[in-house]
């Protein structure tokens, strides 16, 4: 058969790493010869030219992974292939569609394929050649469980590597979870881990790509710890300029791999920790076993190495957590100064325990994707629009390393706690496709009025960043200290750096105090360029 295996991903700087297994699975267990051609699609594309790229090779079946972020647009998708080209044959897999089938067969997929694809579907398209009847719902039981013990896939082959380029990829050293997190679609399943020496092989191969950076999709890459310490010792000793993405336990790290990452070349490592609340009895109600104590000790001595991007999440709207509950918890999260805090909200997606638990929680949430709570017991509807005012402040500072010792002199200087702070910023200007130097304008303007906030301190400290976090900009008019010393600056700064600089390089502080920054010193893990003072 002639096979297009399509993913539509979120963004064109990502790459799918299901669909690729898929294709490997198909050659490396299909009894029957086919044609196979991977499409990667993004969301913002119009779907008839994702049609059009599909039908440009003259498929017999067309295989679909769906997720999340792609539904809206694949039941278009589904609409127009139907319509259009109504012999074609379409199968769903993926978690969206493996948990919620009779939805996508009403919209018109002839098949969804549940389990593990790259097993499922070679068995699933054997049999189609063949013209055998093959269920609707479809789960290729024999292949699964001859093989998926024994033999893991290699997806990385030099057609991928072509496809590739320059964008994200994504790897995975084990399959399943341990944990049992009621909002996960990996709860409570057994863990698979891949060969180690294979890993590494496709560790080393990826790193010698064009890829710049690598993503595990392990959902607590270090459940095992001597592995993940394996792993990490691996990574760290490679003569490389690649980034490595974890998504990780804090509290599961022993302090032999706490001090074996702070000797890891500084930008090597990021870490995306699920933190997702300090509230108790939300952790116990959403079946979360973390020790919350050693998680934030840990935290604190990743960020101590100043080597690591650490990200860390908090959920709003689980269980048991009311407003002054989350409060407590974002000011517990804030005060470990992470690179990155993201405060997203709970989603109840197919599959998982809470979602089969909301109505008799008391638990409202968006019918469509993607299923985002509306309101819960504990958290009203005004609740949560007051957290996402909070939340589109801190994205748009703190998480875009903006501001962030206007902000820190802000909240030194006044009563305001973090939460307070983020919260009366995103409800004043809410900036929804403000252009950066306006919205710096409303920045200073709310810091201003708040009480205990020095004028003058507070245009030194937003012109410290404005130069620290922007290259090749000049700064708004109002953050410049028009000072007979600026030319004294100039020359100092440029007999240091021994290269001429822009006016947009160098500012001097209403006490006199030059600054300048270094604009080719850039901090990958901070993302911020380093800056210099000259005293008067």
């Amino acid at each position: 058969m002639n096979v297009v295996l399509l993913a539509i991903n979120a963004k064109y700087m990502h790459s799918s790493l299901s669909v690729w297994t898929i294709a490997a699975g198909i050659s490396e267990f299909c009894q029957t010869d086919h044609v196979v051609n991977v499409v990667e699609a993004t969301i913002n594309q119009k779907c008839e030219d994702i049609v059009a790229h599909i039908v440009e090779h003259e498929p017999d079946l067309v295989g679909i992974s769906s997720y999340i972020w792609n539904v809206r647009i694949l039941a278009s998708l589904l609409e127009q292939l139907r319509e259009q080209h109504p012999k074609m044959l379409i199968a769903l897999g993926g978690p969206e569609a493996s948990n919620n089938p009779s939805y996508w067969l009403n919209l018109g997929a002839e098949h969804i394929l549940q389990g593990e694809g790259e097993y499922v579907f070679p068995e699933f398209l054997d049999e189609v050649s063949r013209g055998k009847t093959v269920d609707k719902i479809y789960y290729g039981k024999q292949l699964c469980e001859q093989l998926q013990n024994e033999k893991p896939v290699d997806p990385f082959t030099e057609t991928y590597f072509q496809a590739l380029g320059s964008k994200i990829s994504y790897i995975e050293a084990s399959r399943g979870c341990p944990f049992k997190c009621a909002f996960c679609l990996s709860a409570g399943e057994s863990v698979r881990f891949f060969p180690i020496e294979k890993i590494k092989e496709q560790i080393q191969r990826l790193s010698q790509s064009d890829t710049h950076i690598v993503k595990f999709v392990d959902r607590t890459f270090n459940c095992n710890a001597g592995r993940a310490f394996e792993l990490f010792e691996y990574i760290i000793d490679m003569d490389t300029e690649c980034r490595f993405h974890f998504e990780v336990a804090a509290d599961l790290f022993d302090e032999r791999t706490v001090e074996l990452l702070a000797t890891a070349t500084k930008g090597r490592i990021q870490f995306e920790i699920g933190l997702q609340s300090f509230h108790q009895p939300a952790l116990e109600a959403s079946s979360r076993k973390t020790d919350i104590n050693k998680a934030e000790k840990n935290v604190r001595a990743l960020l101590k190495a100043q080597n690591i991007h650490i990200h860390v999440d908090l959920i709003a709207g689980l269980p048991y957590e009311t407003l002054s509950d989350f409060k407590e918890s974002f000011s517990r999260a804030y005060s470990l100064n992470a690179h990155t805090l993201q405060l997203g909200f709970l989603k109840l997606l197919h599959g998982s325990v809470l979602r089969e638990q909301a109505e008799t929680l008391g638990i409202q949430y968006t019918e469509q994707s993607p299923y985002e709570v509306i309101s819960t017991p504990w958290l009203s509807t005004s609740d949560l629009d007051q957290l996402r005012q909070t939340e589109n402040a801190l994205q748009r500072t703190y998480n875009k390393g903006r501001f962030l010792s206007t902000i820190n002199y802000v909240l030194d200087a006044s009563e305001l706690d973090a939460y307070l702070f983020f919260n009366k910023l995103g409800r004043e200007f809410p900036n929804h496709g403000t252009q950066l130097e306006q919205y710096v304008k409303q920045i200073y303007e709310f810091c201003a009025e708040i009480q205990g906030v020095e004028r003058k301190r507070l245009i030194d400290h937003m012109i410290c960043d404005w130069l620290s976090m922007v290259k090749g900009k000049n700064a708004p008019a109002f953050l410049k200290n028009q000072n007979s010393r600026r030319d004294e600056v100039k020359a100092e700064a440029e007999a240091q750096l021994k290269r001429k600089i822009g006016r947009h390089e160098y500012a001097v502080l209403s006490s006199g105090k030059g600054v300048y920054v270094d604009s080719h010193s850039y901090d990958i893990v901070t993302e911020l360029y380093e800056l210099h003072y000259i005293e008067n």
